[in-house]
């Protein structure tokens, strides 16, 4: 981990660096033309499985599985710590990956879909029951590796923050984020230390709710060097507030009679995932659905930067020092910087400004889709590392309840300001 690194280690064994290369290798390869072959795993029932488990679907799931195991064992064979027998090791890898398509084939079931269960919830959940009902094997403990799987989807997710896009789509939707982000993170993290939550929960808990729900907790995990117990315990309260919130707040704009625009900026700026935005904003319309999309990936843009200053005020706030303990300087924070941060911000840039918008939008599925298999993969490892008890216990409540009244004042602040912003009330005045 980047909180943990000995400076005097070769920096091509350091886990960060090694999530940055292979998400390159696999950037690169797909900017060149490798076409990705993702399956088609939409179902409704029995009667779709023949096409699910079809003979090109599961050479589509072979050959792309494959790619990515081999390269995540060269990695992880070559980071500090490296496992010792490849075979057991590209066993557990593999069976990592293969538990990481089956949850990305239950999401993919009408139902779930209908309801917003995501891809992480079936992760999550199929490494819980594994460590609950079976025996973890060494070898497959050994291939769970969290942050170094959560790295490479960072990086990756990188490419869908178009800079130019959002600019001239969303300049409001910028504005909105700018003012929602720092007030909300501020808010929510205070509420969480008044209730009595530790330092760690309410930094991840913060960004959940100001930012972009799973995806800015995962990154400020890897920020903060974080307890993934704790990561999976957050992202199972974002998922299941975003259910119901997916449901009432459509009917609630209508109640309040509000404009497609005012409503789809609401939407965008409080819903934590962008399947649930879509799915909402749907209900209302297309200029809803535009307006919540443009604002929830103009929240998406500012993911990088935050987790750059939250890395920052980690590790150089105060009580950080003390017997035996380096003072903060310039070394340690390169030391504990999160170097996947700056392999996200470049894939961004790239994909700006280097790419022609239409090669970077004709690129975006398959990037999406190896996206969502390494983050199904790390969060089938968070499971496998966590005892079900352990997070039923976790801070015995406090951090559900200091993420319910961050989202309460998120919900009224950003409808404030999708008002202001979008329904004409700053213009008129």
């Amino acid at each position: 981990m980047t909180g943990t690194d000995s400076p005097r280690r070769t920096w091509w064994t350091n886990e960060d660096w090694l999530a940055v290369m292979i998400a390159g290798v696999l950037i690169a390869a797909v900017v060149a033309g490798w076409q990705v072959r993702l399956p088609k795993l939409g179902w409704a029932g029995p009667a779709d499985l023949a096409g699910v488990f079809s003979a090109t679907n599961l050479a589509a799931i072979g050959s792309t599985s494959l790619v990515l195991i081999l390269l995540a064992v060269i990695a992880l064979a070559s980071g500090a710590g490296a496992v010792r027998g490849l075979p057991g090791l590209a066993a557990g890898v593999g069976t990592i990956f293969l538990l990481a398509w089956l949850a990305l084939w239950l999401a993919a079931h009408a139902k779930a879909k209908a309801l917003g269960v995501e891809y992480v919830v079936w992760a999550l959940a199929i490494g819980l029951l594994w460590r609950q009902l079976l025996p973890v094997p060494q070898w497959l403990a050994a291939a769970s590796r969290t942050e170094f799987l959560i790295k490479v989807g960072i990086v990756i997710l990188g490419c869908s923050i178009l800079f130019p896009e959002l600019l001239k789509a969303g300049v409001p939707g910028l504005i909105q984020a700018a003012l929602v982000i720092p007030v909300v993170w501020q808010v929510t993290f205070r509420l969480a230390k008044w209730l009595g939550v530790d330092e760690e929960f309410g930094v991840m808990i913060s960004s959940a709710v100001s930012i972009c729900g799973v995806s800015a907790a995962i990154a400020t995990c890897g920020a903060i060097d974080g307890d993934r117990r704790k990561l999976s315990y957050v992202t199972s309260v974002i998922l299941l507030c975003a259910v119901p919130m997916m449901l009432l707040m459509p009917w609630c704009t209508k109640l309040l009679d509000l404009t497609p625009e005012v409503a789809g900026a609401w939407l965008g700026g409080t819903l934590d995932t962008t399947g649930s935005v879509l799915a909402a904003t749907e209900m209302l319309g297309e200029t809803a659905s535009r307006t919540g999309t443009v604002v929830k990936l103009s929240q998406n843009v500012f993911l990088g930067i935050a987790a750059l200053l939250i890395s920052l005020w980690w590790t150089m706030r105060p009580g950080q020092t003390g017997p035996g303990t380096r003072t903060p300087g310039i070394g340690m924070l390169w030391e504990r910087f999160p170097k996947f941060v700056l392999g996200f911000i470049a894939a961004s840039l790239v994909f700006s400004f280097l790419l022609e918008p239409v090669v970077a939008k004709g690129l975006d599925k398959p990037l999406k889709g190896l996206r969502e298999v390494w983050f199904a993969a790390a969060f089938v490892c968070i499971g496998l590392e966590t005892r079900f008890a352990d997070l039923l216990s976790l801070g015995g409540g406090r951090p559900a309840l200091a993420f319910l009244c961050g989202q309460a004042f998120n919900i009224l602040w950003t409808l404030l300001l999708a008002s202001l912003l979008f329904g004409g009330w700053l213009w008129a005045a």
